[in-house]
């Protein structure tokens, strides 16, 4: 029998975006795009959260949501005597207070929140692009490699709700340690 171990966390944000405003916008500037800081977002085994710009896409089938900790945003903010910075800034989908996320990459773990549970795998980091120098502060492009999250792949959907959740894990997880920067396996992109 595996292990289990369960947090009591809170869904902060569910960012739900049709379209990217960072991706292929070099020259151009953030695009304005409609994002929604969703109560609750529907996930889809295999495709990732219904109206998001990710949602039933090949290349993200197994990266479609993005889990991140709101306490490395505000240590970021910290360290770099800025903010408090806009979590929906980051464009992360799901923001959460009271998880450390690294132990889980390469894991399957469940998100418990308003009777609803929805199961997911943590594959590889979410690595921050250059526009947090813009989007955030100057210097959050560096502060923010090794704790801008996990992307995951929906194993199983339904609802998630924002408020108070519970993450269920298969590997024992230290909250204290979620704003922490840590040395995260490589990505498998270049």
């Amino acid at each position: 029998m595996t292990a289990e171990y369960r947090y009591d966390v809170e869904v902060l944000h569910l960012l739900v975006s049709p379209a990217h405003a960072y991706f292929g916008r070099a020259r151009e500037g953030a695009a304005d795009v409609p994002t929604t800081d969703a109560g609750q977002a529907e996930l889809v085994a295999g495709k990732g959260i219904v109206g998001d710009r990710f949602f039933g896409k090949a290349a993200h089938m197994d990266a479609a949501v993005t889990v991140f900790a709101v306490e490395a945003l505000e240590s970021i903010a910290a360290e770099l005597d800025a903010g408090p910075f806009d979590p929906l800034a980051t464009r992360r989908n799901v923001v959460l207070r009271g998880a450390e996320l690294a132990p889980l990459l390469g894991r399957e773990f469940t998100l418990e929140s308003g009777g609803d549970s929805v199961r997911l795998k943590a594959g590889r980091p979410a690595h921050p692009c250059a526009w947090m120098d813009q989007m955030l502060a100057p210097g959050a492009h560096k502060a923010m490699r090794g704790r801008g999250g996990v992307r995951c792949q929906v194993i199983s959907g339904g609802l998630l709700h924002r408020g108070p959740a519970v993450l269920v894990s298969p590997v024992s997880l230290d909250p204290s340690r979620a704003g922490e920067a840590t040395v995260l396996r490589p990505s498998r992109l270049p």
